[in-house]
């Protein structure tokens, strides 16, 4: 048998049909787990495919989706919040239950991070949590809109220019972003934390990891990836991550089958 990789749909936060990929092992899957990709970005991203693509080397089963309003995934991006990015996540969770098994693993790249710790609490079987590049807090993301508090006042909304391309949110994003209590989650955090960060992140600083890190109860652990760009656009540093994931996460999952390593 060869890995599969499966398209689906499911209903997000606003109602939209959100679009997803599942990535099946060879063998009956040892453990499900959800993938969040980072800000504006989507399902295919470099991180989000190759890892997900990858850990089905180690048995487990991941599901990856893009936001509502990104990718291929309906919806207005405008229209979203913070809030509605960790219902989307939520979602996916219950669609994995409904057709397949609970997920017990979350893991989350840059802001897509911060999502999986905030929607930990909404998913009881999550045993695990993941986070790759991701900020402390929800209200980091601010810093890539420059002066957004002159922007929504002239024009009701804030511009960010991202890899060649324009984001626009609405100060409901934005304030949305203010209110999150993540400290509080990050605390309260009853699942396993893996934090994985590069110490020359040039989009979100490192200290973001030593914070989660710090707030964080055990079992807790970190890993530095070093010389990763944020994206993790090298395929090797994808692959290292990976690896390391599959390894930590292979403690915190219930199916005791020993998976044989690639």
């Amino acid at each position: 048998m060869t890995a599969a990789s499966t398209p689906l749909t499911f209903t997000g936060a606003h109602g939209d049909p959100l679009a997803a990929r599942l990535e099946l092992p060879p063998d009956r899957p040892r453990a499900y787990a959800v993938f969040a990709h980072c800000f504006a970005c989507g399902k295919d991203s470099h991180a989000a495919s190759r890892i997900s693509k990858a850990l089905t080397s180690y048995g487990i089963a991941v599901l990856r989706f893009d936001f509502t309003g990104l990718g291929q995934s309906g919806g207005d991006f405008a229209d979203t919040t913070f809030s509605s990015n960790m219902e989307d996540l939520v979602r996916a969770a219950d669609h994995l239950r409904e057709h397949h098994r609970a997920p017990t693993v979350l893991i989350g790249h840059s802001l897509g991070g911060t999502a999986a710790l905030a929607a930990a609490h909404r998913v009881p079987e999550v045993q695990a949590v993941a986070t790759i590049g991701a900020p402390a807090a929800p209200v980091h993301v601010t810093r890539l809109f420059g002066d957004y508090r002159t922007q929504l006042a002239e024009r009701g909304r804030a511009e960010a220019h991202l890899s060649g391309r324009t984001v626009r949110v609405s100060s409901d994003f934005v304030e949305d972003l203010l209110q999150q209590p993540q400290d509080q989650r990050v605390r309260s955090l009853d699942a396993a934390l893996l934090v994985m960060h590069s110490p020359s992140d040039q989009v979100v600083a490192v200290d973001n990891a030593r914070q989660i890190f710090d707030t964080a109860r055990h079992p807790k652990s970190y890993i530095a990836l070093p010389d990763a760009d944020h994206l993790l656009t090298d395929r090797a540093d994808a692959d290292y991550a990976a690896a390391v994931l599959a390894a930590w996460a292979h403690r915190y999952t219930d199916t005791p089958a020993a998976v044989a390593r690639p």
